[in-house]
């Protein structure tokens, strides 16, 4: 393992310096890092790129600029903001942690890893870089760029998913430095835009000379994967109910599970095929089925949908609340939930052959 003063940390400090990315969650050199500006910017990017992130993170922190503010948002308000970030668990979890450091700990973020990894939605990676980041402390910062990093630098030829305890320990020799908050982020920046995954720019890196997989010839092939299974399909039909003034039928899905707490459109469940529909219609009316399919892709599973649509019979009871399309956006709507309502709006509006 390397010592704490090697000069490697050095070399990639020195490229940071000149080549560091800028996002409005990460301070400028010689600021102060905001512990919740980081908090926040952690969770978004969990499963999700930085591209994606910045949108959504400048519209948070407009709305809610620190973590009183956002604690005392309607969760409701918060799953609509989050809308299109998908993994809606993490914006359940954001808000639950937001109230508990605001009204628990006076709005200040904990600075030992422990202590973080006890509240809603910070594991061991999102603690370690809260704590490098936010406090500049060594923690064993491990994303996936930093694992691609060290993979390659040390040749670590085991499957990922058998060697991240090794790399973990071979990023934090590197990270205990005297800027390690910049340090991880350094790490970070070099996997995201120099030790890409594929195609890897060795000849503009700063480690090049030490690292023994560009010495092997073999960094485009690390880190080593075990095979992905093949992706599941579910099938599912939904009900799109609409009344006399346009208002459509929308109920909340259950607090856990897939989507939990968003809102949706009637629907069966998500299965290998479609059944009971009679069961999982709304309300009994003329349903029409439209013509084609909502395709949606979640992490472990395609997702294909049926859309009926009906009109709404005045002497009915029905769960749920009535809705006017033109407020969906007002509204914690996912994103195959909106693919939906584009499916049916073009639908309306193509002439019938």
């Amino acid at each position: 393992m390397l010592n704490p003063a090697h000069p490697l940390s050095d070399q990639l400090l020195g490229w940071y310096d000149r080549n560091r990315r800028a996002f409005p969650w990460r301070a400028l050199p010689g600021e102060t890092p905001n512990p919740y500006r980081v908090w926040l910017s952690e969770i978004m990017l969990q499963q999700t790129g930085t591209a994606s992130v910045i949108a959504y993170f400048n519209k948070f922190v407009a709305r809610w600029p620190d973590v009183h503010a956002l604690a005392g948002a309607e969760l409701d308000a918060v799953l609509t903001q989050w809308a299109g970030l998908g993994y809606y668990a993490r914006a359940r979890n954001l808000h639950r942690c937001a109230n508990i450091i605001s009204s628990q700990m006076n709005g200040v973020f904990p600075q030992d890893r422990a202590a973080l990894q006890k509240l809603p939605g910070i594991g061991p990676y999102t603690a370690a870089a809260i704590t490098a980041i936010a406090y500049d402390a060594p923690a064993p910062v491990l994303d996936g760029n930093i694992e691609r990093v060290m993979a390659r630098l040390y040749a670590v030829k085991s499957p990922l998913r058998e060697s991240r305890s090794k790399l973990r320990e071979l990023s934090l020799a590197l990270i205990a430095c005297a800027r390690p908050g910049d340090m991880a982020q350094a790490m970070m920046d070099l996997g995201a835009t120099l030790c890409n995954p594929r195609a890897p720019a060795c000849a503009s890196c700063p480690w090049r000379d030490a690292c023994r997989a560009h010495a092997q010839n073999m960094a485009e092939s690390l880190p080593a994967m075990r095979p992905r299974r093949a992706s599941q399909s579910r099938a599912g039909a939904v009900f799109w109910l609409q009344r006399n003034d346009g208002a459509v039928l929308l109920r909340r899905r259950p607090e856990q599970g897939l989507l939990g707490g968003m809102m949706e459109f009637p629907g069966t469940p998500w299965q290998e095929e479609i059944g009971g529909l009679e069961a999982c219609m709304p309300a009994p009316c003329a349903w029409r089925e439209l013509p084609g399919t909502v395709r949606h892709v979640f992490t472990h599973f395609r997702l294909e949908l049926k859309v009926y649509v009906g009109e709404f019979q005045e002497n009915t009871s029905v769960d749920g609340v009535w809705v006017k399309p033109g407020t969906f956006k007002d509204y914690a709507l996912p994103a195959v939930m909106r693919k939906v309502a584009a499916h049916v709006q073009r639908s309306t509006e193509e002439p019938e052959a």
